[in-house]
């Protein structure tokens, strides 16, 4: 519904001062404010916070109507794509080792090197994301909402780039579907940026919200080291375990096992941090 002060700006505009409809415009302004016309109710209020959010930080022009559409999906999608994130500095690198611990920066390059996938960014200019459906049905609130579909599933999988050809990488396609049903639970299931650190660590992140993460993450790639830095300290408690790293490969189980997983030995993550500090 647009909103009534637009509406009579509009109409004095657009009106040629014909002073009888400007009169039951400014009326209609007085009844809606006194409650005696109801507004178009929004049908998500959820929803209508993103589209708030996209208006309000990224210019969009989206009507606040809570109706996550084509439009809606169209506007988040590209309000997410940037092509001039600045690259972080050696100055910046340096503030992210000494804030783990550490005195120089080889450790934290090691790890930028053996744990990142190069560039944090898609040629689109998206952000790195991997969408985990399973995250989602976890994440959801609305039992309603949970149904088994190409972007919700108990069951972890479905990791494809893009599968119906229509040139949108399927982790942000599957987010833009799964905003429209929960935004909260779509935002906390993507694993973001160069350390794909999941947005359901938003708070320890320093976020108030996983869109803002999100955000940060599209805008230069200080934030994504920042992002590391948290889930080392905040998130996983592996901050001895990183300042223990070192050209041996056995100094380097606890902090592997301990970013990777249980499986860090079948991918030989303790031997590719080594030979990234030799």
């Amino acid at each position: 519904m647009m909103n009534i002060d637009i509406a009579i700006e509009l109409n004095h505009e657009n009106m040629d001062n014909n002073a009888t409809e400007i009169q039951a415009v400014e009326a209609l302004a007085r009844d809606v404010a006194a409650g005696e016309v109801k507004p178009t109710p929004i049908k998500n209020e959820d929803v209508a916070w993103v589209q708030r959010w996209l208006n309000e930080r990224a210019g969009c022009d989206l009507v606040v109507d809570g109706v996550w559409g084509t439009a809606s999906r169209a506007a988040f999608l590209s309000a997410f794509a940037y092509r001039h994130a600045p690259a972080i500095t050696r100055a910046e690198l340096l503030q992210i080792a000494h804030e783990l611990g550490d005195v120089d920066t080889r450790r934290i390059e090691a790890v930028a090197k053996v744990e990142s996938n190069g560039s944090g960014w898609f040629e689109s200019g998206l952000p790195k994301i991997l969408y985990e459906r399973h995250k989602f049905w976890k994440h959801v609130r609305n039992v309603a909402a949970r149904v088994v579909s190409w972007f919700a599933n108990p069951q972890a999988g479905g990791y494809t780039m893009d599968i119906n050809k229509n040139g949108i990488n399927d982790s942000w396609e599957k987010l833009a579907f799964a905003m429209g049903k929960d935004p909260l639970a779509a935002l906390k299931s993507v694993s973001i940026g160069k350390f794909q650190v999941l947005g359901e660590h938003y708070a320890q992140c320093g976020y108030d919200h996983p869109i803002e993460m999100l955000w940060a993450a599209s805008r230069s790639e200080l934030a994504q080291y920042q992002m590391l830095r948290d889930y080392i300290l905040h998130v996983a408690d592996l901050k001895p375990e990183f300042l223990a790293l070192s050209r041996h490969a056995d100094t380097n189980r606890a902090f592997a096992r301990g970013y990777n997983g249980v499986k860090y030995e079948k991918y030989a993550y303790h031997t590719k941090l080594a030979d990234a500090l030799a």
